[in-house]
């Protein structure tokens, strides 16, 4: 049976953060991921995971100035200490919630031959620090529509980047595959039978809400990962169609029920 993991950096928007991992709880999730914990005190945040009976299971690095519109560090020449840094900072996040793996974000375009050389050593640094935790570093393919410029646009891109770097985990989001190239029941049969997916994350195609709103069959994906093994967690990190209104994301969970 699948499991889903809520996303609280999109889901529950309508409550103050704390109080969207109870929320999540009653609501049948054992996992929780977000975007960055870096707001909150490493050990606030465990003391509600503990709380709630709660997984955490996935966040990301330190992805540089988000405000300013930066998207990640990981291939940018010149940041490569602010990289390492944030690396470290997110491990000791990682040692208190519990957490087994970390996304790293590349950052925005141009590629040159001195963006890739940096991306290569950064992921380099970054895998084997959190190996010594026991931690994986994933990377995600994420569409240039919701990102535009992201580094990172391309499957084929990121599956070179594990060549080079067997300690990489591939993060599959469905949503940003079907954009970026569709074809998805090929490419899990594909993947995950490598072992080199280390989360996947959902979301309905075209304008991100609920995944049973779309054009995605996302029933019979849930059973093609149960018959290819897969049993990591399925990061739920959709908009809720009614937005911010009270129990938005609550009253659009009919897809889930019948997983559950």
């Amino acid at each position: 049976m699948p499991r889903f993991a809520a996303n609280l950096s999109f889901l529950y928007t309508d409550l103050p953060f704390p109080e969207r991992f109870a929320a999540a709880a009653r609501d049948g999730f054992r996992a929780v991921e977000y975007l960055f914990p870096y707001e909150h005190e490493a050990e606030t945040l465990a003391r509600l995971l503990k709380e709630n009976g709660l997984q955490q299971a996935l966040f990301n690095a330190p992805p540089g100035n988000w405000e300013a519109g930066e998207r990640g560090l990981a291939a940018l020449p010149g940041r490569e200490a602010e990289f390492l840094q944030g690396i470290e900072r997110a491990l000791q996040y990682a040692r208190t919630l519990h957490c087994p793996r970390i996304h790293v974000m590349a950052g925005l375009k141009p590629v040159t031959a001195d963006t890739l050389a940096c991306w290569q050593q950064n992921l380099q640094r970054a895998t084997t620090l959190a190996a010594q935790a026991g931690v994986q570093i994933l990377i995600e393919p994420i569409n240039s529509r919701d990102m535009p410029g992201y580094l990172l646009d391309s499957l084929d891109t990121a599956e070179a980047l594990l060549e080079h770097n067997p300690a990489l985990k591939l993060q599959l989001d469905l949503y940003h595959l079907q954009i970026i190239r569709g074809d998805l029941s090929v490419l899990l049969h594909r993947l995950i039978p490598t072992g080199r997916v280390g989360h996947i994350q959902i979301a309905g195609v075209p304008d991100r809400h609920e995944p049973d709103i779309g054009e995605v069959n996302y029933p019979h994906l849930f059973r093609l990962l149960d018959d290819l093994g897969y049993d990591g967690w399925i990061g739920c990190e959709y908009r809720p169609a009614r937005g911010q209104a009270p129990h938005a994301t609550h009253d659009g969970l009919g897809w889930m029920k019948a997983w559950l």
